[in-house]
């Protein structure tokens, strides 16, 4: 009999996902366990998932690579990590946001890069840029027409972005107004 898959949602706020364990900071949420991710270690056994995914909460987080390595540790070996977060050039932004993000992040995790790799090995699978990100929250602020005009744009901008995002992140993110996402998408060694 196949094991189950076991999946981490970390910042799950009002959104969380099916089949995940749903973390939160707030008690507002609908998480399914309250914790602060900027206390470590968080309360999961070391290998528990086999899935984590943290849609935009790393720009709020003050230690992101401390983060990365907690993460680590609870991350199955040939886990996947899925993280989404503000690109650097960012067409949307929130003011509790520390930092945005860019293509190179994967760097610090090979330890071939010699001059940042922070202690642990993940593999990039693969990255890509995104013009029209969380479309969840933007439905509640946009008219319908707004809307679905948005997500038609920027799938013809997410379709020719991604067929080089590092050319893109570096030359013509700008001229699109920014892009509000970068999604990598790691395996744990």
């Amino acid at each position: 009999m196949k094991e189950k898959t076991k999946k981490l949602n970390l910042g799950c706020g009002l959104f969380p996902k099916t089949g995940y364990v749903n973390v939160d900071i707030s008690p507002r949420s609908k998480a399914d366990v309250v914790h602060d991710l900027t206390v470590f270690p968080y309360p999961f056994e070391d290998e528990s998932f086999d899935l984590i995914e943290a849609d935009h909460v790393l720009e709020h987080l003050p230690d992101v690579f401390t983060v990365m390595q907690e993460l680590h540790r609870i991350l199955k070996k040939n886990g996947r990590l899925v993280i989404r977060v503000p690109h650097f050039s960012r067409g949307f932004t929130h003011a509790d946001h520390k930092r945005g993000f860019d293509v190179t992040f994967p760097y610090y995790f090979d330890p071939a890069f010699a001059a940042g790799y922070c202690g642990v090995t993940y593999q990039i699978g693969y990255m890509r840029l995104r013009w029209f990100a969380q479309p969840y929250l933007k439905k509640e602020i946009l008219s319908p027409i707004a809307y679905c005009l948005a997500r038609w744009v920027g799938s013809m901008i997410d379709s020719l972005a991604n067929l080089s995002p590092i050319l893109c992140s570096r030359v013509w993110c700008f001229l699109v107004g920014g892009f509000e996402e970068i999604e990598f998408h790691f395996v744990k060694e």
